[in-house]
This record gives C-alpha cells, sequence and structure tokens, in this order.
C-alpha cells in the first residue's frame, strides 16, 4: 500500500491517513491495526532518551487499561527498526517494563510528514 500525501495535520473528525510501515512487531497497515478500536498514536524524537523512554515507559505499564477501553498504542520515531528493537530490549532489560506495542520505523520520515507530526 501506498503512503497517501497529506499537506496538513489530520485535524479532530478526519479520518486517519493510512500507511503500512515496518513496525517492531513486524510490517503493518494502519487501516488494518485500527480496524474496530480507538488508538493513541504518539511520536518520540529519538530511541534511548531519558525522557521518550519514561513516556514510552507509562504507556506499556497502562496498556491493560488501554486494551480494557478498546484503545491500541501504536508508537513512532524517525530511527531505525534496529534501533527501536535495541531500545525496546534494553529497557526491558534494566526495568522490566516491555514495550509490547508497535514502534514503527519512520526513517524516511513519510509517515511522520503524513501526520504533521515534524
Amino acid at each position: 500500500m501506498e503512503t497517501t500525501t497529506m499537506t496538513t495535520m489530520p485535524r479532530i473528525g478526519d479520518q486517519a491517513p493510512d500507511f503500512s510501515a515496518v513496525t517492531t512487531t513486524g510490517p503493518m497497515t494502519f487501516s488494518e491495526y485500527n480496524k474496530g478500536s480507538w488508538v493513541i498514536f504518539f511520536s518520540h524524537p529519538a530511541d534511548f532518551t531519558p525522557v521518550c523512554t519514561t513516556e514510552m515507559s507509562g504507556f506499556a505499564q497502562d496498556s491493560d487499561f488501554f486494551g480494557q477501553h478498546n484503545t491500541k498504542l501504536l508508537g513512532l520515531s524517525i530511527d531505525s527498526i534496529h534501533s527501536h528493537i535495541a531500545w525496546v530490549n534494553a529497557v526491558h532489560e534494566k526495568t522490566g517494563v516491555l514495550f509490547g506495542f508497535p514502534i514503527v520505523a519512520d526513517l524516511d520520515m513519510k509517515v511522520s510528514k503524513l501526520y504533521g507530526m515534524l
């Protein structure tokens, strides 16, 4: 599936732009991932940074709450899939917190630009 080009940030009430991407949990297409549920789609500037690790850990620790409310989590940064996986493993090893939700690798920044995140 080709990523749709959008010139402005999506607004409340707009249909979320669709995209396909490589994530820490495997390939995904957003329209399939969000089918029948809400999605909290958040971005972070870089893996291995303290604030991003704290924020992502907070989402991970509350994942049961979100699941009970029919809400999936989805992260994104412009780091590579290899960096994401190394970071997920390092956080899990050091803190016991597992980022079980997908994190999109967006090296070409297509998804970030599609959602006005840059």
